[in-house]
């Protein structure tokens, strides 16, 4: 094995391309850290601990997987790369539904182009529109003292309560979005000249730089005991941890590299004295044909109708309102996870429609001269493939539903704190699992060309 990752250093080209990547995470990390030129850091802290096990608290811990920055904390990439997967999914929606988007993602390479410019001008106004609510949402408070700004960019309206002055406002409104923007074209940048997907690998280094933080918040509340599972997490609460991240990592693997062969038979072309064909071969369908979509597509979903609800709550003080806004925030609450589950299957249908031509694939097979055994080439063809990929679609969409409720499932049995369990099971590692798998097969791809063995052979 450190052969292996001896040899990967050893390619120059392979070697800068890694290096460029680590960089930008880098560079991006270090951004993350700097905090809007407004916020009071002391208020900020006690703002923190006291919404850590609240509803919109663990909402944000949510966003905070899928957005590759904390939304709690107040930064100038405060709002991570959420207004770009936003925009990604709006326009992936629509391309399946409006005919010149679904006429430009024929066009190939000219098309993509254009989809990507469209993208970036929606996530400007995503992000303007995200960066308004959440700096209201962060002022709109009953008492100054827990608003975590300084005192000197607070209006007291006519009704007692602070907002931000308009002039810095808009600042920090501008400062958020061009953050966005910066984490967009670092993304482009690692795609361009680094290795890998770049919005995922800033996604995954959001995911792992929290996952020290959440285990040395359970270590701190831990005791090195066996406490009977009495609400204080123990011995047998960590061992219990250790078992399912093990498990959880075994499924993942298991379901992302699965794959369900379906045998096929090419014609033999006979050419003078020599025969050509009829050879035997498969049709490789991965089980998760979707990846990790489907959970960010659900989770996205129910982002929107939460933070709704949310500012509708504090602005009318309606219990009704209030109530429907903590259900959908709260992650363990079980309207929360029947929306998620049914999302989650609708989304894998959906990708799976939307990626997967059964008829283009029945119309390949047919041209060059390869047919499955017992059913003919053309519409029947089409038929089978269609119906094999809406089964193995099912078994994968609940795969995922049930990855993406483990976290609930281990915060509300082991009665540990929902960060913990968000990321060191569940959609977190599912996410970080996925990108992994994917970076490793472009580094193999670069080592398989020049004659080395990849990282996943044996």
């Amino acid at each position: 094995m450190w052969e292996k990752f001896r040899a990967i250093f050893t390619i120059p080209e392979l070697r800068q391309k890694i290096l460029f990547t680590l960089i930008l995470l880098a560079v991006f990390r270090i951004g993350y850290q700097i905090p809007l030129p407004i916020v009071d850091q002391e208020k900020m802290a006690e703002r923190l601990q006291r919404e850590d096990n609240s509803a919109f608290g663990n909402l944000l811990t949510k966003v905070a997987v899928f957005s590759a920055a904390d939304m709690r904390v107040l930064t100038i990439l405060g709002l991570g790369i959420m207004p770009y997967i936003s925009a990604s999914i709006i326009l992936q929606l629509l391309g399946s539904v409006y005919k010149p988007l679904e006429d430009l993602r024929k066009e190939g390479e000219t098309g993509r182009k254009k989809i990507n410019e469209y993208t970036r001008y929606l996530t400007v106004a995503i992000c303007i529109v995200q960066s308004y609510f959440y700096l209201r949402g962060m002022t709109a408070q009953g008492s100054q003292a827990s608003v975590p700004l300084y005192d000197t960019f607070l209006v007291i309206s006519s009704t007692g309560s602070p907002y931000l002055h308009p002039a810095w406002f808009f600042t920090c409104l501008a400062i958020m979005t061009c953050g966005t923007l910066f984490v967009m074209w670092l993304g482009e940048q690692i795609d361009e000249f680094g290795i890998g997907n770049g919005i995922s690998l800033l996604i995954m280094a959001g995911i792992l730089a929290q996952m020290p933080k959440a285990m040395m918040n359970f270590f701190a509340n831990m005791q090195w005991q066996l406490t009977g599972f009495n609400g204080t997490p123990g011995i047998e609460t960590l061992v219990i941890l250790l078992f399912l991240f093990v498990i959880v990592v075994m499924g993942v693997c298991f379901i992302t590299l699965g794959q369900r062969q379906i045998p096929t038979q090419s014609a033999k072309h006979v050419r003078g004295r020599r025969v050509f064909g009829g050879s035997r071969q498969y049709l490789p369908l991965k089980l998760n044909q979707s990846g990790v979509m489907p959970i960010i597509f659900a989770s996205s979903m129910l982002m929107l109708p939460a933070f709704l609800f949310q500012w509708l709550g504090t602005q009318t003080q309606n219990a009704t309102i209030a109530a429907i806004a903590n259900s959908l925030g709260q992650g363990s609450s079980f309207i929360y996870n029947l929306l998620y589950v049914a999302l989650i299957y609708f989304f894998s249908y959906f990708w799976m429609a939307i990626t997967f031509n059964p008829k283009e694939m029945a119309e390949n097979l047919k041209d060059f001269g390869t047919f499955i055994p017992g059913y003919r080439p053309g519409r029947r063809t089409a038929e089978h493939l269609e119906k094999v990929m809406i089964r193995i679609t099912y078994v994968g969409a609940g795969f995922l539903a049930l990855v993406a409720i483990v976290p609930t499932i281990i915060s509300a049995w082991l009665k540990v704190d929902p960060g913990v369990a968000s990321f060191y099971g569940g959609t977190g590692l599912l996410i970080a699992v996925s990108v992994a798998f994917d970076l490793i097969q472009k580094i193999d791809s670069h080592l398989v060309m020049r004659d080395y063995r990849g990282l996943l052979e044996a």
